[in-house]
């Protein structure tokens, strides 16, 4: 069971102390709305006087800039963050096609690897309170033909935070996510609900079912918004 820096990974006391604490978000699938959650709670825990900031350490469909290739999310994640970490150790494997990781490694010749990641999340570990390292897709998408995400989340040490995507299928898709999680050997330190979906169906009431199924705390309600604003949602988080 991984332990976290901080945190509790039954989800009971995560913010208590002032210890580096860290987490790493996961989501139902890809589209439930992980990097605007991650963002959002990067200015939440600003907002309680913490230095935090974000890591993506693997990013696919990335676009060539006078600086190198740069991934939209991880971009969001550096904005969000304060201290501002340097990009390279913000998104290790920036890989230019828009595929899964291990496709997106494979046509960029490149294959992910443990060491960079544990070797840039220390560099921002040592300058930061928190850290919040985002994964990508949902909680089984892999990230090489050796490597998967929970392989990742060990070394690291980490607790997880679900974002769920609130659409028809939300309840299933978050259900299976959780057990896999705890199949795998990891701690749900809480779930965020992510209303990604504004004519979601009997809402409230899967909010409901989700809050009595899932084993660990709601730690934020996003709701839908045309224009979102990370540091705005940030009041919507519900933090010990």
């Amino acid at each position: 069971m991984c332990s976290g820096a901080g945190w509790d990974c039954g989800g009971s006391r995560p913010w208590r102390s002032r210890r580096v604490r860290s987490v790493f978000v996961t989501g139902t699938d890809t589209g439930a709305g992980k990097t605007l959650a991650s963002a959002a709670l990067l200015h939440a825990l600003r907002a309680r006087g913490l230095r935090a900031v974000g890591m993506k350490p693997v990013a696919s469909g990335c676009e060539r800039t006078a600086a190198g290739w740069r991934n939209a999310d991880a971009l969001a994640l550096q904005a969000a963050s304060d201290p501002r970490p340097d990009y390279a150790d913000l998104n290790p494997y920036a890989l230019p096609e828009p595929l899964a990781p291990e496709l997106a490694a494979r046509a960029a010749g490149v294959e992910v690897a443990l060491d960079p990641i544990l070797a840039a999340f220390a560099r921002l570990q040592a300058k930061a309170d928190a850290v919040v390292v985002e994964g990508v897709g949902g909680w089984a998408a892999p990230l090489s033909a050796t490597l998967d995400q929970r392989d990742l989340v060990r070394a690291l040490r980490l607790p997880v935070v679900l974002v769920v995507g609130m659409r028809l299928g939300c309840l299933n898709h978050a259900r299976l996510t959780a057990d896999a999680i705890a199949a795998d050997g990891c701690g749900l330190a809480g779930w965020i609900a992510s209303e990604i979906d504004p004519g979601m169906a009997c809402r409230e009431e899967n909010l409901a079912l989700l809050a009595a199924r899932l084993p660990a705390p709601c730690l934020g309600r996003l709701p839908h918004v045309h224009e979102p604003d990370p540091a705005a949602l940030a009041a919507h988080f519900i933090l010990p």
